[in-house]
């Protein structure tokens, strides 16, 4: 009996000595940042982030969000602290975060750190630096094994998505734009991943860089045979120069996505396979409507 109470105490010692070690992870510098116990008061200065952190389990954690994080609708109610290039350093500092999360390119980081706050600066260009960022957060958060599962998921329902594709559509080049006819999604960024994973071609190359700013002309002579883009830049798509003879747009092949919709594919997060799914169902409407002109 004293033996079995002896192992006992010995295997609760071990786990409290493992609870209370450091945790040490990597940011997207290499930077390496140590802490004493995973952080109970998060700040997210990005709304991919701040969906993975909900997912992970530890939204509760969650004391200030970036102005544009609006997922789950439960996040309403928390202070709004600016955005990736206007963070409202004040506001942050006051919420006395014992992490901030932010994408490595934000400005705030440097004034941030230097005010004694931990940083974790997150680099999320493809699929494949998402994968490391979900992982260093299960890591920092002390919620590894959710990552892995989270992956999984986003894996399955990426595999999901593809096989729904069309036949008449794989294979097909396809535009997907930002913003306002000047902004691009090109192969070389996650939503160029997602595409791919799709079996689709994108016809803004790698080299002109993740989203890059096209000159007018470029999308009509690429003349692609898909074209995706926000609901609300639809309708005006003929009155743009030399857009009504491009193909796509003749033969009504154009995805116009809801707002609500339109996040889901330009955050690099636990909600991309949703908007994998979202792409996979207007493509199945082309090729069901082929004569249709707008979704």
């Amino acid at each position: 009996m004293i033996r079995r109470l002896l192992i006992l105490l010995a295997a609760l010692a071990l786990a409290a000595g493992a609870a209370a070690a450091p945790v040490v992870v990597r940011d997207a510098r290499g930077t390496e940042l140590r802490l004493q116990a995973p952080p109970q008061r998060i700040v997210s200065l990005l709304p991919s982030l701040t969906e993975t952190v909900w997912v992970l389990g530890a939204g509760d954690r969650l004391v200030g969000v970036d102005r544009f994080s609006n997922w789950p609708p439960a996040l309403a109610a928390l202070p709004r602290v600016g955005g990736m290039e206007d963070a409202i350093i004040e506001a942050v500092v006051a919420l006395r975060p014992d992490l901030v999360l932010a994408s490595d390119r934000s400005r705030a980081s440097d004034r941030l750190e230097a005010l004694g706050l931990r940083v974790l600066r997150v680099h999320a260009e493809r699929h494949d630096d998402m994968v490391e960022a979900m992982r260093t957060l299960g890591l920092a958060l002390g919620r590894r094994a959710e990552a892995e599962r989270l992956l999984v998921r986003l894996d399955r329902e990426l595999a999901a998505a593809a096989a729904r594709v069309p036949a008449a559509l794989r294979g097909r080049r396809v535009y997907f734009e930002i913003h306002g006819g000047s902004w691009g999604a090109g192969a070389g960024s996650f939503v160029g991943d997602t595409l791919a994973r799709l079996g689709l071609v994108n016809v803004v190359p790698a080299e002109l860089g993740p989203f890059p700013r096209l000159n007018p002309e470029f999308v009509v002579r690429a003349d692609p045979d898909l074209l995706l883009m926000q609901q609300r830049d639809v309708v005006g798509l003929a009155a743009r120069p030399g857009w009504a003879a491009m193909s796509a747009v003749r033969g009504g092949r154009v995805c116009g996505f809801a707002p609500e919709r339109f996040e889901l594919l330009i955050r690099p997060g636990p909600r991309l396979g949703e908007g994998a799914a979202a792409i996979v169902d207007c493509l199945q409407r082309l090729a069901s409507e082929p004569a249709a002109t707008t979704r």
